[in-house]
């Protein structure tokens, strides 16, 4: 408004462009104090902080639960959005975990698991959607047992922020579940004693990774 004010006429040249460059100033500097706009981070899934469980029917009469103790996993994340993608996670089969050692060796065997041919166990992301502020769904492609079938999550993304303790990293967490049936696998062992559907929890943090 002020450059405005002046007659463009040779005389006031020095002065539009005096007043042009301190408002070019000032413009920049109110650029450079506004925060950078948020972007989709990698993260790493913490293995300290993680587990991985499951339930099966045992003859009716009590649900079996046990976990993978061993995994790792990324996928990128946006806060802003939310929205996540680029999710892959892998799971060692040899680390199922039921705190029965006998019925651990039988689920590494074939009529199970069969960690022996197939040691891995591997989930890829997809799609995901938001259905809540906190919510969402992640579709994607279990592979277990050699098997590959589309499994969708249901996620609640429960924390962001920087860790308290430690390094003091930036971190996220989440829940999510899913029901998948055993014999989609190709496990169709002892069907009617041990259970088809398997109850997936997931719980676990995450870390940021640097840009």
């Amino acid at each position: 408004m002020i450059a405005a004010a002046l007659p463009a006429t040779p005389r006031h040249l020095p002065a539009c462009r005096a007043v042009a460059a301190v408002a070019f100033a000032i413009a920049l500097a109110m650029f450079a104090t506004q925060p950078a706009a948020a972007a989709p981070q990698q993260y790493r899934i913490d293995p300290d902080h993680m587990a991985i469980a499951f339930l099966v029917s045992h003859m009716g009469f009590a649900k079996t639960v046990g976990q993978f103790t061993q995994a790792e996993g990324t996928f990128v994340f946006d806060e802003q959005a939310p929205a996540v993608s680029d999710i892959d996670v892998r799971i060692k089969a040899t680390s199922v975990d039921t705190h029965q050692q006998a019925r651990d060796e039988h689920l590494r065997k074939e009529e199970f698991l069969w960690v022996e041919k197939y040691p891995e166990i591997t989930f890829r992301g997809t799609a995901a959607e938001q259905t809540g502020a906190r919510t969402g769904t992640i579709t994607g492609d279990l592979t277990l047992r050699g098997v590959t079938r589309p499994v969708v999550l249901d996620v609640i993304w429960n924390r962001s922020g920087e860790y308290p303790i430690g390094d003091k990293h930036w971190a996220a967490g989440f829940s999510a579940r899913t029901l998948i049936k055993r014999s989609d696998f190709g496990m169709t062992y002892a069907l009617g004693m041990v259970g088809d559907e398997v109850e997936i929890v997931l719980e676990f943090e995450a870390i940021r990774q640097p840009s």
